[in-house]
């Protein structure tokens, strides 16, 4: 679906992008973070055809995506800071975007706007910045893309809109397999969305994983014994140990159930397996990988 392959961006001699690599399934939602100033935001402007790249490729469908009006018909990027036109309202902005998009759905965008409860006759530039970024995401479900771009797409939404737009992408996704590539700063903030991450850092990507590979190969225990402390650490692929009175916290990388009957052997007073959330363990894996993932993704 999307291939961005050994991509270089330069702004007078600063390097912004540096061959970067990324690829992205039809369907599937991924997560772009890290810190401000890593590349993000102009990564996401060369997918969406804004910026030539100096080197590389980026194609959407095997096409090139810059000057190619056939690809751009089927991109909405919603910029950090969503432009709208002067005193333009909701609904003005709306004929245009169904005068520029094929697929526009004048029905959907009816139904998104009753959702939000936005007065479509309103002019945008007197709406807080939290109805403008849902008037962006109505105007952008309304164009029907096939592939949808945000740069920190939360910004400025209280906790209950946030559920509300989080609710209606993943249901575009499974409804249509809309494809969507979220920058953001914030790992919390797309734990429970995307399938994929990917973590640039000075230009570079650093780290790519699958969610779910994570979530099930990277665990924390906690163990205590009597007496002498066996040698179970031996055939452990720890990350992370402290211990905390008689309490050892370890984060090992593993199949939980093979961990647990490896642990179970030593005969353990406590022996716990405890959830990880996503921050957790990209500490982990990025200290492992020799990175202070505090100072990337903070």
């Amino acid at each position: 679906m999307i291939n961005i392959s050994h991509v270089r961006k330069t702004f007078e001699g600063l390097e912004a992008v540096e061959k970067v690599s990324i690829h992205v399934n039809r369907g599937s939602i991924y997560g772009l973070l890290g810190s401000n100033g890593a590349g993000k935001t102009t990564l996401l402007k060369i997918l969406a055809g804004i910026y030539a790249y100096d080197e590389g490729e980026v194609t959407i469908d095997g096409q090139p995506v810059f000057e190619n009006p056939s690809i751009k018909d089927k991109i909405f990027f919603i910029q950090d800071h969503p432009y709208f036109f002067p005193q333009y309202t909701v609904k003005q902005m709306a004929q245009f975007y169904k005068s520029i998009y094929s697929r526009w759905d004048e029905g959907r965008f009816e139904e998104l706007a009753a959702i939000f409860e936005i007065d479509i006759h309103k002019k945008i530039h007197r709406f807080s910045k939290g109805i403008q970024r849902q008037a962006a995401f109505i105007l952008a479900l309304s164009s029907k893309p096939e592939v949808l771009i945000l740069d920190e797409p939360m910004d400025g939404l209280d906790p209950v809109m946030r559920k509300k737009v989080k609710s209606l992408l993943v249901g575009e996704v499974a409804d249509r397999e809309m494809t969507i590539l979220i920058s953001s700063h914030n790992l919390r903030e797309v734990e429970d969305l995307c399938d994929y991450i990917g973590i640039m850092h000075k230009g570079r990507v650093i780290l790519e994983k699958d969610l779910d590979d994570l979530k099930t190969d990277t665990h924390k225990i906690q163990v205590a014994f009597k007496g002498p402390i066996p040698a179970i650490f031996d055939s452990m692929k720890i990350l992370h140990k402290e211990k905390r009175g008689s309490i050892i916290i370890c984060i090992v990388k593993g199949n939980a159930e093979e961990i647990s009957a490896y642990a179970e052997q030593f005969k353990p007073v406590i022996f716990d397996l405890l959830p990880l959330t996503l921050e957790e363990i990209f500490i982990y894996e990025m200290g492992d990988a020799g990175y202070a993932v505090q100072n990337i993704l903070g």
